[in-house]
C-alpha cells in the first residue's frame, strides 16, 4: 500500500471495531510485520486486537493503597507512545481543512520527545517532510527514533524545562509559509483526541473494576493534551477529581516555580494554551528523582518487589511498561488515593505515555549519579517512594481565587505569542471547551468524505 493522505476518524480510533474489517485485518498484520506501512494509521487506538483497553491494575502491594490504580498503557501505540494520536489528529485536521498539502508543506513538531517521535512517524506514513524542534539534552533514544523515521532535528538549548525555547524557534520557522506547525501546546486537535479517545477509553477501562466509576484521574501536563481526558471523565462521573501533576523542582502551576527537572515530557514552565483550567481540581508535586528511582525499581528490582509481596510473575510483567513520566503519573495516583482516603471500591486512573524502550540512558545516568544501586539501596528507595503515604505538596485549585492564579499564568505565557485577551477570556467558560469538543463529529465526516 502506498502513501495515503487519510487514516481513521476519531470514532474509529476510539472504536477500532468500526473500521472496515478488511482494513482492520490488514492494519493488525502490518503492525507486526512492517512498522512503516501507512495502514498502521488504523492502529492508533488504546484498544488491543480484541477491542479491550490496554491497561494494568497495579498490585496493591506496590501502591500501598486500598484503591485500584488503573494505568492505561501507551507503549502499544504505533511508534511506541500515545502521543502519535494527537500528532495524527493535528495533521489530519490540517489536511481536511485544506491548510496542509502534501508536497507543498513541511511539518514542524515542537516537542520534548514523544510528540516529536509521533510527528516524525506520522509524516513518514503520510508522505510529509518533518522538522522536530526539541531541547538538546533529552534522552538519546528519542533523537535516534526521530531520525529513524526520517525527520530532521532542530535542537534548542536546555532540557525539558526549556521547552519555551522550542516554541520561540517554531514561531521563527513558521514565518516561512512552507512550514506548518503541529503545535501540540496550542492546537485543539490535541485536546479533542484526548478528551474523546483517551477519556472514553479510560471510562471503558474501569468497567468491572471496583465500583466501575472513576474517583480520580491524574496526569502530568506536558502539552496538557492527556489531561483533557479528565473533561470527559468528569462529564460521565461528576464526582471525579482531576489532578495535574508537576515536578516538585518545576512547580509552575502550583506556585510559579520554573526550575530544571528530569521528568521528560512534563513540567514545561507554562500553563499550556489547551489546558482547560476549569476542570483541574488539584495540582500535586512529584520529586523528579523519585520517578527515575521508581523506574529503576520496576526494571531491575524484581527481588525487591517480591519482598513487598508481589508475585514474581506479576513483578516481571511490570518491566518495560513505563517510562519516567508514567512513573510520575503512578506516584501521583498513589498520592491522591491516600489524600482522598479512597477505598477498595474506588478507582484512580492514570496514563503511561510510553514504555521503557526510550529510557535506558536515563537509568545509566542514574547509575553514574548514585554509584551504588545494589539491592539494599533499591530496598530503601522502594520504601521511601512507594510505601510512603505522605500527602504533602498538594494544592487545591477548586476555589475561584485559586483558578484565577492559573488563568493569570496562562495569560502571562500566551499573550506574548499573539493570542488576544478576548480569546483567553473565552477559555474561562465551559461552552468554549464543549464547542471545541463537538467538532469531533464534523472532522469525522470530513475525513470519511475525503479518504
Amino acid at each position: 500500500m502506498g502513501k495515503i493522505p487519510y487514516g481513521p476518524t476519531y470514532t474509529e480510533m476510539l472504536h477500532p471495531e468500526t473500521i472496515p474489517q478488511a482494513v482492520r485485518e490488514q492494519a493488525l498484520k502490518a503492525k507486526e510485520s512492517n512498522e512503516l506501512d501507512p495502514i498502521n494509521l488504523f492502529n492508533i487506538t488504546w484498544k488491543d486486537d480484541n477491542g479491550a483497553v490496554r491497561k494494568i491494575v497495579l498490585p496493591k502491594e506496590l501502591t500501598g493503597t486500598e484503591a485500584n490504580i488503573v494505568v492505561l498503557l501507551g507503549k502499544y501505540f504505533p511508534s511506541g507512545s500515545h502521543k502519535v494520536g494527537p500528532a495524527y489528529a493535528t495533521l489530519i485536521e490540517g489536511c481536511v481543512d485544506g491548510e496542509i498539502m502534501p508536497g507543498q508543506h513541511t511539518i514542524l513538531g515542537p516537542s520534548t520527545g514523544n510528540f516529536g517521535i509521533g510527528v516524525s512517524y506520522i509524516c513518514n506514513l503520510m508522505g510529509y517532510e518533518a522538522i522536530v524542534i526539541m531541547p538538546d539534552n533529552m534522552s538519546k533514544e528519542r533523537y535516534e527514533r526521530i531520525k529513524r523515521y526520517g525527520a530532521k532535528l532542530d535542537l534548542t538549548p536546555g532540557t525539558e524545562s526549556d521547552v519555551i525555547l522550542t516554541l520561540q524557534r517554531t514561531y521563527e520557522l513558521k514565518k516561512n509559509p512552507k512550514n506548518r506547525p503541529l503545535a501540540q501546546f496550542e492546537l485543539m486537535p490535541n485536546y479533542r483526541f484526548h478528551r474523546f479517545v483517551t477519556g472514553n477509553s479510560a471510562i471503558e477501562a474501569v468497567e468491572g473494576i471496583g465500583n466501575g466509576r472513576i474517583a480520580c484521574f491524574t496526569s502530568a501536563p506536558g502539552s496538557a493534551g492527556t489531561i483533557a481526558a479528565g473533561d470527559q471523565i468528569k462529564h460521565v462521573f461528576p464526582e471525579a477529581k482531576i489532578v495535574a501533576l508537576e515536578p516538585y523542582e518545576c512547580s509552575t502551576l502550583a506556585n510559579g516555580g520554573r526550575g530544571q527537572h528530569r521528568i521528560e515530557g512534563i513540567g514545561d514552565k507554562m500553563c499550556t494554551l489547551i489546558h482547560n483550567i476549569n476542570t483541574t481540581d488539584f495540582v500535586a508535586q512529584i520529586p523528579d528523582d523519585d520517578c527515575v528511582k521508581g523506574l529503576k525499581i520496576i526494571q531491575d528490582g524484581t527481588k525487591i518487589l517480591q519482598e513487598m509481596g508481589i508475585a514474581e510473575q506479576d513483578a516481571l510483567a511490570l518491566r518495560g511498561l513505563f517510562g519516567v513520566s508514567g512513573i510520575c503519573n503512578i506516584l501521583g495516583a498513589i498520592k491522591m488515593a491516600h489524600y482522598l482516603k479512597l477505598g477498595p471500591d474506588d478507582n484512580v486512573v492514570t496514563i503511561a505515555t510510553d514504555g521503557f524502550d526510550r529510557y535506558p540512558s536515563v537509568l545509566e545516568d542514574l547509575e553514574q549519579r548514585y554509584l551504588e544501586t545494589e539491592e539494599f539501596v533499591l530496598r530503601r528507595w522502594a520504601r521511601d517512594i512507594f510505601a510512603n503515604k505522605h500527602t504533602h505538596n498538594i494544592t487545591d485549585f477548586r476555589s475561584v481565587a485559586a483558578k484565577e492564579q492559573l488563568y493569570k499564568q496562562k495569560e502571562k505565557d500566551w499573550l506574548p505569542f499573539g493570542y488576544s485577551q478576548e480569546y483567553l477570556d473565552a477559555m474561562r467558560t465551559a461552552e468554549f471547551w464543549d464547542k471545541e469538543y463537538a467538532k469531533v463529529e464534523q472532522y469525522d465526516q470530513a475525513i470519511q468524505s475525503q479518504r
